[in-house]
C-alpha cells in the first residue's frame, strides 16, 4: 500500500458533472473537451436501473478492485495495480435523460499511465455492450 495515496475530496457528481482531469496524462473523462483525457461514455439501450446493475457487476468482476460509494445513478470504485498497488479512482455517472454513463479514470500518484486508465475503460465498455 506504500503507492495507494490519498483518496482525493473532489469526487463525485456536481451539477451534472464528474470533477474535472488534473493536467497530468494519467486521467481519461467522458466529459473532457481536450483529445488527452476525452473518452466517450458508455450508452446503453436497456433500463437504467439494469444498466447500472450491469456495470457493478463487471467492476465487481475485474480484479483488485473495491467499491467504494454506490447510488442509483452513481458508482465509484478503487482499482489498484497488481505490482507496485497504485490506486486509480474510477467513477461512473449515470444520464437517465441520455441513455449514458459519463465515466472518469484518473490514477492518484505519478504523472503517465501508460494508458492503463483509458484501456480500463474500453475494456469495462467491451464487457457492458456484450451483456
Amino acid at each position: 500500500m506504500v503507492f495507494a495515496g490519498k483518496r482525493p475530496s473532489n469526487l463525485g457528481v456536481s451539477n451534472g458533472k464528474l470533477a474535472p482531469c488534473p493536467n497530468s496524462p494519467n486521467c481519461v473523462s467522458s466529459q473532457s473537451s481536450d483529445a488527452t483525457h476525452q473518452i466517450a461514455p458508455l450508452t446503453f439501450t436497456s433500463t437504467p436501473e439494469r444498466a447500472i446493475a450491469t456495470l457493478k457487476g463487471i467492476i465487481q468482476s475485474l480484479p483488485r478492485t473495491k467499491i467504494i460509494t454506490e447510488s442509483q445513478d452513481y458508482l465509484y470504485a478503487e482499482f489498484k495495480s497488481a505490482l507496485m498497488g497504485f490506486v486509480d479512482d474510477v467513477e461512473f455517472y449515470l444520464d437517465r435523460k441520455a441513455n449514458l454513463i459519463q465515466v472518469r479514470s484518473a490514477s492518484r500518484l505519478g504523472q503517465s499511465d501508460l494508458g492503463v486508465n483509458r484501456q480500463r475503460i474500453e475494456t469495462i465498455r467491451a464487457q457492458f455492450k456484450k451483456v
